[in-house]
């Protein structure tokens, strides 16, 4: 039985996916021209569109259900550290993917500094139908404050949750660090030290946890760290002050790899050779991995699909989906290279 014809303008969305037997979000990619769906498929929205006289009146839609069609990405953050880092870039990738396929567009809010919280009030507004927040800290104004009235979705483990009421996307953080510190053991490395993440942020106090299961684990010494801040700057400062305090360090286990890539140069500079006496694993899989003096052996996360299902996560949450899951987990990966 075909579709049942509507007058112009009164078909929805429910509607064109009832009559073509698939989901709205179908329909939707359809509408908004998604190369990711069949030929068959296409043909068969189109055709219920046809029938329906489906018109995607964004703008009468939006103001009907109070939606601006608009989602936030924030990130507490100095904005030379966001374009700096490749993390961000694969993170942004995967969010626009999955944006590709819906009715929304992305605002960006690159806000490190906000003390009279303008990034709160601008959620409130009603320009976004919902926010999106990586890289959070702990007394981030967003976290610390009062929560906005829009949906949230965290990229990693929120700083200062709500327990339940939270919905983020996250790597097994403390995993991925304990198998890159193990695989130095491994190796026979045994005065094995760690530039970690600021303490300030989930995943630096997770990688640094992993660290020291795999040390202590092993009966070897666990007092041989130095915080940085995920910068590669940061990283130098960092390994001076360890390898001063410890010559005879030789394996490092660094938290991200564009901070390892910092610490190599540290490395070279002392004549050392990477891995005969020092042996390096970094954390991300990202292109800095390839990108110092030694291709690094790192535990890869996959970034674009983390920022892949944020996106997805909060479509689903501002369309009022049910059942959607509060903390999404997603392993990690070790990838060797020359650097151990």
């Amino acid at each position: 039985m075909g579709a049942r014809e509507a007058a112009p303008g009164q078909a929805t969305l429910e509607m064109v996916a009832r009559a073509a037997g698939v989901s709205r979000a179908t329909v939707s990619r359809v509408v908004n021209g998604s190369p990711k769906v069949s030929p068959e498929i296409v043909a068969a929205v189109n055709d219920a569109v046809e029938q329906l006289h489906y018109v995607p009146n964004r703008a009468a839609r939006s103001l009907a259900r109070r939606s601006s069609n608009a989602i936030a990405l924030v990130v507490p953050e100095d904005v030379t550290r966001f374009f700096g880092d490749p993390y961000f870039a694969a993170i942004v990738k995967g969010i626009t993917d999955r944006i590709d396929d819906s009715e929304y567009v992305l605002n960006l809010l690159v806000a490190s500094n906000d003390p009279h919280q303008k990034t709160l009030r601008y959620l409130n507004s009603g320009i976004v139908d919902g926010a999106i927040v990586i890289s959070h800290h702990v007394g981030d104004s967003i976290l610390a404050d009062a929560r906005p009235n829009v949906p949230l979705v965290f990229g990693g483990r929120p700083a200062l949750g709500t327990g339940h009421d939270d919905y983020f996307v996250d790597v097994d953080n403390r995993a991925g660090a304990t198998s890159g510190t193990r695989y130095l053991i491994e190796r026979g490395r045994r005065r094995i030290g760690s530039i970690t993440g600021p303490i300030n942020m989930p995943a630096g106090i997770d990688r640094l946890d992993g660290f020291l299961d795999a040390v202590r684990a092993a009966g070897l010494p666990d007092d041989l760290f130095e915080t940085a801040d995920f910068t590669a700057a940061s990283a130098v400062e960092a390994a001076v002050r360890l390898l001063d305090r410890d010559p005879g360090i030789d394996g490092l286990f660094v938290a991200s790899d564009l901070m390892a890539v910092g610490v190599l140069t540290v490395l070279r500079d002392r004549g050392l050779r990477i891995p005969d006496d020092v042996a390096v694993v970094g954390f991300d899989d990202s292109p800095a991995a390839l990108s110092g003096l030694v291709p690094l052996t790192t535990v890869g996360q996959p970034s674009i699909e983390a920022g892949s299902r944020m996106a997805d996560l909060l479509i689903r949450l501002v369309e009022g989906e049910q059942d959607v899951p509060h903390a999404t987990i997603l392993p990690t990966a070790l990838v060797e290279r020359e650097s151990a």
